[in-house]
C-alpha cells in the first residue's frame, strides 16, 4: 500500500503568514503604545502558529511499517504493534469536537482536524486500513 500523509492545509498556513505580515505592519505603523503592544503580540502569535504549520508538515505519515509523527523536536516513528489508534469526542460549551489519539506508550499524540487537514474519523479509518 502507498504511504498516506496528513498535515495542516497549505492555504491555511499561507493565510497565517499573510495575517502575521499584516499584524507586524500594523505594529510598526501604530501610533499609540497599546495598539503597538496588541499588534505586536498578535504578530508573534501568528508567526509562531504559521512557523509551526510550515515546519511540521506533514504532521502524520503512515505506511506499511508504521506511523511517523512530526513535531518541532523532530520525527518519531512507531511500528504498528506499538500504537493504539482511537478517536475521542469532547463536548464543551455545546459543541462536539473529535481528535485522533495515537497512544504509543509512553507517548500520547493528539491530533485535531486542524493538524490533519481532514476529519479525524476519516484519518483513523485510513490508518486502520493501512495497518492490516
Amino acid at each position: 500500500m502507498d504511504a498516506k500523509r496528513w498535515g495542516p492545509p497549505a492555504a491555511l498556513v499561507g493565510c497565517g503568514w499573510v495575517l502575521a505580515a499584516g499584524a507586524l505592519t500594523w505594529a510598526i505603523l501604530a501610533d499609540s503604545p497599546p495598539d503597538r503592544l496588541f499588534a505586536g503580540v498578535l504578530a508573534l502569535a501568528l508567526l509562531a502558529a504559521s512557523l509551526f504549520g510550515t515546519l511540521c508538515r506533514p504532521r502524520l505519515q503512515a505506511d506499511a511499517t508504521g506511523i511517523t509523527v512530526r513535531t518541532l523536536t523532530g520525527r518519531r516513528h512507531f511500528a504498528w504493534d506499538q500504537v493504539t489508534i482511537r478517536v475521542r469526542e469532547t463536548r464543551r460549551l455545546g459543541l462536539t469536537s473529535a481528535s485522533l489519539e495515537l497512544d504509543a506508550d509512553p507517548d500520547l499524540t493528539v491530533l485535531t482536524r486542524l493538524d490533519l487537514g481532514e476529519d479525524p474519523y476519516t484519518a483513523a479509518d485510513a490508518l486502520h486500513a493501512l495497518r492490516r
